[in-house]
C-alpha cells in the first residue's frame, strides 16, 4: 500500500471519528426539540455554501485565468484561499448583522457593529491577499535574476 493511500485512509477515519463524537455530542446537548431548527441551518449552510459561494469562486478564479493565461498558479491560490475564508466569514457575520437590524429582546447579545467589523476584516484580507501576491512576485523575480546571473 502506497504512503498516499494510507494518509487518505488515515483521514477518513480521523473524519469519521469526527463525526461520531460530534453526533454523540448533538444527542447529549442538543435539546431533540431544537434539531428541527439545527437540520435547517444546516441545509441552509449546504445550500449556501454549495450553491452560491463555490460556484462563485470558481467563477472568480476562471475568469482570472482566462485574463491572463501566464498567471501563476500559486497567485490563483492565494486569491482562492482569501475568497473563501472571506465567503465564510460573510456567511457567518450576514446572520448576526440581520439579526441586530431586526433587534432583539436583549440589546446585550449583540452587542457590536459587525457590519463594520466585516467590512474591516475584509480589508484586513485584502491587504494581507496584495502583500502574499507581492512576495511572491518579488521573490518569484529575484529567483529568476539570480539564476540568469548564474548562467
Amino acid at each position: 500500500m502506497s504512503a498516499t493511500r494510507k494518509i487518505q485512509i488515515a483521514l477518513i477515519v480521523v473524519g469519521v471519528g469526527l463525526l461520531a463524537v460530534g453526533g454523540l455530542t448533538l444527542l447529549d446537548d442538543v435539546n431533540p426539540k431544537r434539531y428541527a431548527g439545527l437540520a435547517t441551518w444546516l441545509l441552509g449552510a449546504l445550500i449556501i455554501h454549495d450553491g452560491i459561494i463555490a460556484p462563485t469562486v470558481f467563477a472568480i478564479v476562471l475568469l482570472f485565468r482566462r485574463a491572463n493565461k501566464s498567471l501563476p498558479v500559486v497567485l490563483l491560490l492565494i486569491v482562492q484561499g482569501a475568497l473563501v475564508v472571506g465567503s465564510i466569514i460573510v456567511l457567518i457575520v450576514v446572520p448576526e448583522i440581520l439579526k441586530k437590524s431586526i433587534g432583539t429582546a436583549n440589546p446585550t447579545l449583540l452587542p457590536l457593529d459587525y457590519t463594520l467589523n466585516l467590512v474591516v476584516f475584509l480589508g484586513v484580507i485584502a491587504v494581507i491577499t496584495a502583500a502574499a501576491a507581492a512576495a511572491y512576485l518579488a521573490l518569484s523575480r529575484q529567483k529568476a535574476r539570480s539564476a540568469l546571473s548564474q548562467d
